[in-house]
């Protein structure tokens, strides 16, 4: 795998980065699937907003910017905050978002603070 290669990222970067970007490929199948469903705007907002800053701070972890720890945080709220959101709803794409949020927040938790 390339990004087992990187020089910087330790183990424990390299499952935040793999956290980021099933967190974000999830949010893309469950904003996509809500768009048909009536009441599913707010799922839609934080799932995309998910999706967008989870795949840009795997991104910044890749490259060893000086601020993935900060946008860390913000990925870690993010992810509570749909995940949430999620649960509540019976969707299986929302079921999905739900479980697999958490562990990315966990991971961008972990990285915010190294």
């Amino acid at each position: 795998m390339a990004l087992a290669q990187l020089e910087h990222a330790d183990d424990h970067m390299q499952e935040c980065i793999d956290n980021c970007l099933e967190a974000a490929q999830v949010c893309e199948w469950c904003a996509d699937a809500c768009a048909d469903e009536e009441g599913m705007a707010r799922c839609i907002r934080l799932c995309r907003d998910v999706a967008d800053v989870a795949s840009l701070h795997a991104r910044w972890m890749a490259r060893n910017s000086g601020y993935h720890e900060e946008l860390g945080e913000l990925c870690a709220d993010l992810c509570e905050e749909c995940a949430e959101e999620c649960a509540q709803h019976d969707h299986d794409h929302c079921q999905a978002c739900a479980e697999i949020l958490p562990a990315c927040a966990e991971s961008c938790r972990e990285m915010a603070s190294a």
